[in-house]
C-alpha cells in the first residue's frame, strides 16, 4: 500500500511553544491551581514575541489546561487535556455518583496498600495527617482540603499498582474540584480526623479488610454531611 507523504512544514513557533508548556505543566513545572508568571516575565524567559506568547497561551485555555481569572492572571486548570476532561465531566453530574465513584477507587486501593505499602509510604500519610490535623486547628479550609487530597494520593500511590495510580492522578482533580471544600463543623471535623487516623492504622497493621471499611467510611462521611444528615453506621 502507497504512503501518505507527511507535509515538510516546521511547526510554527506558537505551536512548539504550546507542547513546551504543555510538558511543563505535565511535567508538574507549573502545579495545578498556581499561577503562572506574568506576560512579562515569560516574554523575558522564553525569548518570544508577545503575539506568539497569547496565541499559545490562548491555545491551553481552548484546550482546559489553563484558566485566565479577570484581573488576577492565569491559572493552571489541569494538567492534561484528559484531566480537563474528567473535571468537566465530574462536574456535569451528581455529586453523590462522584462520590460513589471515588469510594470504588479509594476502597480498593487501600486494601492494597494494606498489603503493598513500605515504611517510608506508612511515614508520608503519617506527615499528611499531622498536616491535616494542623490546617484544622488554625481553621485553615483551603489548606485542609489540599492536605486531604495530598494524603489519599499517598494511598493510592502505596497500592503499587500503577495503571491505578495513572487513572487516579487524573480523577482525583476531577474529584476534588467537583466536590470542592465542605464547611465541616467541629463534630464532623473530630469525626473526619479520627476515620482517617483508622485509615493510617490499619494499612500500617497491614488488615487489608479494615482499610477498606476506613476509606469507605471516610467517604460515607463526606456524602452524609454533604447531605446534611448524620453518618450511619459510625460510632463514636
Amino acid at each position: 500500500m502507497k504512503r501518505i507523504n507527511a507535509p515538510r512544514r516546521a511547526a510554527s513557533l506558537s505551536a512548539q511553544l504550546v507542547d513546551s508548556l504543555r510538558s511543563h505543566i505535565a511535567s508538574g513545572g507549573w502545579p495545578v491551581g498556581t499561577r503562572i508568571p506574568s506576560e512579562q516575565a515569560l516574554i523575558e524567559e522564553l525569548g518570544v514575541g508577545r503575539s506568539t506568547l497569547r496565541e499559545a497561551i490562548g491555545a491551553l485555555v481552548h484546550l482546559g489546561l489553563l484558566e485566565p481569572r479577570a484581573g488576577d492572571g492565569t491559572y493552571v486548570r489541569s494538567s492534561s487535556e484528559l484531566q480537563s476532561v474528567m473535571v468537566r465531566r465530574a462536574s456535569s453530574v451528581q455529586r453523590n455518583k462522584v462520590l460513589e465513584l471515588r469510594s470504588v477507587l479509594e476502597e480498593y486501593a487501600s486494601g492494597a496498600a494494606a498489603l503493598r505499602r513500605d515504611e517510608e509510604q506508612l511515614q508520608e500519610m503519617r506527615e499528611l495527617l499531622a498536616d491535616a490535623d494542623a490546617a484544622a486547628a488554625g481553621e485553615d479550609g483551603a489548606a485542609a482540603t489540599s492536605v486531604d487530597a495530598l494524603f489519599h494520593r499517598a494511598v493510592v500511590r502505596a497500592a503499587g499498582n500503577e495503571l491505578l495510580i495513572e487513572v487516579y492522578d487524573y480523577l482525583g482533580t476531577a474529584l476534588t474540584s467537583s466536590l470542592g471544600g465542605l464547611g465541616w463543623d467541629a463534630e464532623h471535623a473530630e469525626d473526619h480526623a479520627r476515620l482517617h487516623r483508622r485509615l493510617v492504622d490499619a494499612i500500617e497493621a497491614q488488615q487489608a479488610g479494615d482499610a477498606r471499611e476506613a476509606a469507605a467510611a471516610i467517604v460515607r462521611l463526606t456524602r452524609d454531611h454533604d447531605a446534611g444528615t448524620p453518618s450511619a453506621g459510625e460510632k463514636r
